[in-house]
C-alpha cells in the first residue's frame, strides 16, 4: 500500500545488513493488506526461493493460536480462569496438584516449567503421553518454577484443557473454530500435503542457547530444555514427523499473512470482553531463567518495558525463538507477522525491531497527512 514503502527499504535492510536467509512481513488492518513482503531462500541446501506462499514454522508463536482457542472456550462459558484444573481433567490433580488453577497454566506459572523424566523429542510428538506424564509429575520445589516461562509443557497443558473440555485435541479445534472459518493457512499439526511448501530453518554461527554454562549447571533449566530443543543432535524444526504431530507450545506452521490475518480478525472472533482478558496483565514477574520481566495475559504475550511487540505500549500476542514476532496492535486495529528460517538469539539482532519500528513511523505519518 502507498506510504509503506519504507518498510520494503527496511525489509531489503534485513537481507543486506542484517543477516536474514528468508523471511516474511505481513501486516494486515480492518482485512486490508497494509504491507505483504517475502524474500530470500526457503531451502538453503538445494537453493528453493521463499515465495509468496512458503509456510514456516512459528516456534512460540503458536502460543498465541493457543491462546484463542483457550479464550473461545471461556467465553462459551465451557472453562473457568479460577477453577481448578483438576475439575476438568481429573488426572492433574495427582502428585499434591489439585490446588493448581487454569489461571496458573494460562500463565506459565504452574510449577511445571519442564518434564522431569528424560524424553526425546520422538516421544514428545505424541501429546497424550506427554500430557499424562505432566499430570503425573509433582510441581517442582524450585522456587523459581512458577516464575519462569514454561517453554513447552505449556502446550501440553494447554492442549489436554482444550481436549478435557471440548473433546477434541486442539490442532482439529484450531482448525474448525479458528483457521477454517477465518481461511486461514496456519496449522497445529502440519497435514502431509503441505510439507513441500515449508521452509528449512537454520541455527545462526552465533546461536549460543544450547551451549549455555549455566544449561549444564542448573537442574531447573535441564528440566526446562528437556526435550532438547536446538542442539545439532536432537533438532526436529525440520523433520516432517514433527511438523505433522500436535505440539502446541512451538510447532504451529503457516504464513505470515495467515499470522496477520488471524490477528486481524481476533476482534471478530472473540467479544470484546474476551479479548479484553485476553490482553490484560494476569501475570507479571521477572523471569529468573530468561533474565527479563515477562507479562501475560490468557495465553498471549503481553508487552512489557522492552517492547519486543513493537513500539506500542498495548500490544499483545508472542514471539518465536529465533526471533519471529506475531500479534495485534489494538488501538491501531492491525495485525502483523514477521517470520524467518534463520534463527538468531544475539542481542544485536534488530530484524523484527526495525521492521516494526518503521511501521509506527508509516502509521504515524499517515495518521498526520
Amino acid at each position: 500500500m502507498s506510504g509503506f514503502g519504507p518498510v520494503a527499504t527496511e525489509f531489503s535492510r534485513n537481507f543486506t545488513e542484517r543477516g536474514d536467509l528468508g523471511a516474511s512481513f505481513a501486516v494486515i488492518r480492518d482485512g486490508e493488506p497494509l504491507v505483504d513482503l517475502w524474500g530470500g531462500i526457503a531451502d538453503h541446501a538445494s537453493g528453493r526461493p521463499w515465495s509468496a506462499d512458503t509456510l514456516v514454522i512459528l516456534f512460540s508463536g503458536t502460543k498465541g493460536l493457543v491462546a484463542a482457542c483457550l479464550l473461545l472456550l471461556m467465553e462459551r462459558g465451557q472453562l473457568e480462569l479460577d477453577s481448578p484444573v483438576a475439575r476438568y481433567w481429573p488426572e492433574f490433580a495427582a502428585a499434591g496438584k489439585s490446588g493448581v488453577l487454569v489461571r496458573d497454566v494460562v500463565t506459565h506459572s504452574a510449577g511445571l516449567p519442564g518434564v522431569a523424566l528424560p524424553v526425546t523429542w520422538r516421544a514428545a510428538t505424541d501429546s497424550r503421553r506427554m500430557a499424562a506424564l505432566l499430570a503425573g509429575q509433582r510441581r517442582s520445589d524450585d522456587p523459581r518454577a512458577t516464575l519462569t516461562y514454561h517453554a513447552v509443557t505449556f502446550g501440553w497443558l494447554c492442549g489436554e484443557l482444550v481436549r478435557r473440555v471440548d473433546g477434541r485435541g486442539i490442532g482439529q479445534f484450531f482448525a474448525e473454530e479458528i483457521a477454517g472459518p477465518l481461511d486461514l493457512e496456519l496449522w497445529i499439526g502440519l497435514p502431509a500435503e503441505f510439507e513441500p511448501r515449508v521452509s528449512t530453518v537454520e541455527l545462526a554461527p552465533t546461536w549460543t542457547s544450547v551451549a549455555d554454562e549455566q544449561l549444564a549447571l542448573d537442574p531447573l533449566r535441564r528440566t526446562v530444555e528437556n526435550p532438547p530443543r536446538y542442539s545439532p543432535e536432537s533438532f526436529p524444526w525440520n523433520e516432517p514427523e514433527w511438523h505433522a504431530a500436535v505440539v502446541p507450545s512451538s510447532n504451529g506452521i503457516g504464513t505470515a499473512r495467515s499470522v496477520a490475518r488471524f490477528y486481524d480478525r481476533l476482534g471478530q472472533l472473540l467479544a470484546p470482553e474476551s479479548l479484553r482478558l485476553g490482553s490484560t496483565v494476569l501475570n507479571s514477574r521477572h523471569d529468573p531463567l530468561l533474565g527479563r520481566q515477562t507479562a501475560f495475559g490468557v495465553g498471549f504475550q503481553l508487552q512489557t518495558d522492552l517492547l519486543a511487540l513493537g513500539p506500542v505500549r498495548d500490544a499483545f500476542g508472542h514471539g518465536g525463538a529465533g526471533g519471529s514476532v506475531h500479534g495485534r496492535w489494538p488501538r491501531q486495529r492491525l495485525g502483523f507477522s514477521y517470520t524467518m528460517n534463520l534463527l538468531r538469539d544475539d542481542p544485536d539482532d534488530q530484524r523484527a525491531a526495525a521492521l516494526l519500528t518503521t511501521l509506527y513511523q508509516c502509521i504515524q505519518r499517515e495518521a498526520a497527512a
